[in-house]
């Protein structure tokens, strides 16, 4: 057991390893492989066909940053919409906001909830907030019926291949913009700038993204466990900027507990590196 260890290829030539005690569970669900390991450093940990989605160390870092910069542009969002995020993580930061009337969650694998829920509590404890309506069904499909419904859209999705695929294309965000009421926003994970694949695909994602919104932006926050610790996320709505609209005086007078986010850190986070801007020029 000392020498029992999980590890994640990030690219061909680099490997990450994690020092794992036990494994608790393992299964093949209609649409993919789900684990949970347990480990000394970072906890229990969820991987999804072998890739690690979170651990309870660092997930704090993800969730966050996916959830909170939308809310400092517009602090009156009521109605909002998951696709994925089927650990509860999402859930559990929007449920710090009182005004939000509706959360509505898409989540494709059941069994990722159901499996969340028994081995993540961290996480799902996000699912028993009574304005959380859980729906198990295709995101894409899902969007397609709605229209001006949503204040905000968050793509709280896998890798862009396998289930999360369909959630990374030019007609999805189409209907993620007409699913979105005139001050809506967008926010989707958009993979890692460092590594030539993962690279890649995030500047497809952008490239499609900004050709649907008018306001597409960038920013950036440190994971360790994610390949090369630098990855990115999407902002786009149909008019609002996350740095010329930001409300930091109103945010923070809702005094939302957080560990990773904050209003300094939500104008830093939007200055991305040189190699990065370099990537997205084209755009």
């Amino acid at each position: 057991m000392d020498d029992l260890w999980y590890s994640e290829y990030h690219t061909p030539n680099v490997r990450f390893s994690i020092k794992v005690t036990s494994q608790l569970h393992f299964e093949k669900s209609d649409y993919q492989t789900i684990g949970v390991f347990d480990s000394p450093e970072f906890g229990r940990f969820l991987t999804l066909d072998g890739i690690m989605m979170l651990t309870e160390k660092d997930e704090f870092i993800y969730h966050e940053m996916i959830t909170h910069p939308a809310f400092a542009v517009c602090p009156g969002i009521s109605r909002v919409l998951v696709i994925g995020a089927g650990d509860g993580g999402v859930a559990r930061e929007l449920a710090k906001y009182p005004q939000i009337r509706q959360i509505d969650i898409v989540e494709i694998d059941e069994r990722v909830v159901e499996v969340s829920r028994k081995f993540l509590p961290q996480t799902a404890c996000g699912f028993s907030d009574s304005r959380v309506n859980l729906f198990f069904e295709d995101g894409l499909k899902f969007i397609r019926r709605k229209e001006n419904e949503y204040d905000l859209i968050i793509v709280d999705s896998t890798d862009p291949f396998g289930p999360g695929e369909v959630l990374f294309t030019r007609e999805f965000y189409g209907n993620c913009y007409r699913a979105l009421t005139d001050n809506g926003i967008l926010i989707n994970q958009h993979e890692s700038p460092f590594y030539d694949g993962d690279a890649q695909e995030m500047h497809q994602a952008h490239k499609r993204l900004s050709r649907v919104f008018p306001v597409s932006r960038v920013y950036q926050a440190h994971i360790p466990t994610y390949p090369s610790g630098h990855w990115l996320f999407g902002f786009a709505s149909k008019g609002l900027d996350p740095l010329e609209d930001q409300r930091e005086s109103q945010w923070e007078l809702l005094r939302i507990p957080t560990r990773y986010y904050n209003s300094q850190l939500h104008k830093g986070a939007f200055y991305l590196p040189n190699y990065v801007k370099e990537l997205l020029a084209d755009e």
